[in-house]
């Protein structure tokens, strides 16, 4: 098992949520319902993708949320594409 496969923890995976609060509710309801389907197996890898789509602005992230736009050059990463694959199958 690569480190990008291993699961996060309890400490990291409650400080990712935190890290994921958003003031657009629209987004913090995409985001719950990710977490409430995958938390308990979460990886490393999708991790880092979510991190990077939370650096995002509110509306920019909902767009990719809500296949407005798909993720273009520095965002156009695999473990982005992986997260967002995820919360749009929970959307």
């Amino acid at each position: 098992m690569t480190t990008a496969d291993t699961l996060i923890g309890e400490r990291a995976m409650s400080k990712l949520r935190w890290q994921c609060r958003r003031g657009l509710l629209e987004n913090d309801l995409f985001i719950e319902r990710f977490f409430n389907r995958y938390a308990s197996s979460l990886t490393e890898a999708q991790a880092d993708g979510l991190r990077v789509l939370m650096d995002l602005a509110d509306n920019d992230l909902l767009d990719l949320f809500l296949r407005r736009k798909e993720p273009e050059g520095e965002l156009d990463q695999p473990n982005v594409r992986a997260v967002l694959a995820l919360v749009r199958i929970v959307a």
